[in-house]
């Protein structure tokens, strides 16, 4: 992490190439680190601290994790001297807007050639629950994404799937074969032994109507576990 002046300085007396604003339009965003970036989201700090040291104290609550960071409502961001109601909204806004971005390429239908590219695409829907849910992707005949069905919304423990219910999106959305996603809100991403006799039963409902489940992934914030990859499709 960068070496900041001390927070007692504001940013106005810093040097104009090392104020996030300033050094965003000289050298761009890219140039940014985070803390950068979100002292930017702030605006301001308080008397006895910088946005940037604001910024700093804020991203080391979180380990410096972004995705840990969107997960923070505006009561917990509140807490942080120098958040007020505005800025902790602010935060929250700019983390939804990154979330939504991502799923806004659902839009160009990229195709599934690997797990890889079917997490990318429910990866942003289900990585950050603190609950699970059941969704499938809707692939067509070139398995390119028709788009993304919520089947089912659970407890921390899990959440229940019918086949019915999963199939009659699947047929309303004229997919030609789906990726079966749920998520972990532990963190484990081994399947249990329902997950596996789950993905089994509605294997064999998806034959008799010729829609072809080509995967089921496991997500959760240490990445993906693929039945597929894995041997168990």
């Amino acid at each position: 992490m960068q070496n900041y002046i001390p927070s007692a300085l504001g940013i106005k007396s810093w040097a104009e190439e090392d104020r996030p604003r300033e050094k965003l339009v000289r050298k761009g965003k890219g140039s940014l680190s985070d803390t950068e970036l979100l002292a930017i989201l702030l605006g301001s700090g308080s008397r006895e601290e910088s946005a940037v040291g604001l910024a700093q104290r804020i991203l080391h609550s979180v380990d410096n994790n972004l995705n840990e960071l969107g997960k923070c409502s505006i009561a917990e961001l509140r807490k942080f001297k120098g958040v007020g109601e505005a800025k902790a909204i602010t935060i929250v806004a700019a983390m939804e807007v990154g979330r939504r971005r991502q799923l806004s390429r659902i839009r160009e239908k990229p195709q599934v050639t690997c797990s890889r590219d079917a997490f990318n695409a429910i990866a942003p829907l289900l990585i950050d629950l603190p609950h699970e849910e059941f969704w499938i992707l809707l692939l067509n005949r070139a398995n390119r994404i028709l788009g993304r069905e919520q089947i089912s919304q659970g407890g921390v423990a899990g959440t229940v799937v019918d086949a019915k219910v999963m199939y009659g999106r699947a047929i309303e959305g004229r997919a030609c074969s789906i990726v079966l996603c749920h998520n972990h809100p532990s963190g484990n991403l081994n399947p249990s032994q329902a997950d596996i006799d789950l993905t089994r039963k509605l294997k064999k409902a998806g034959e008799t109507l010729d829609i072809i489940v080509v995967d089921h992934l496991i997500v959760g914030e240490g990445g993906y576990y693929s039945f597929a990859d894995e041997g168990l499709i």
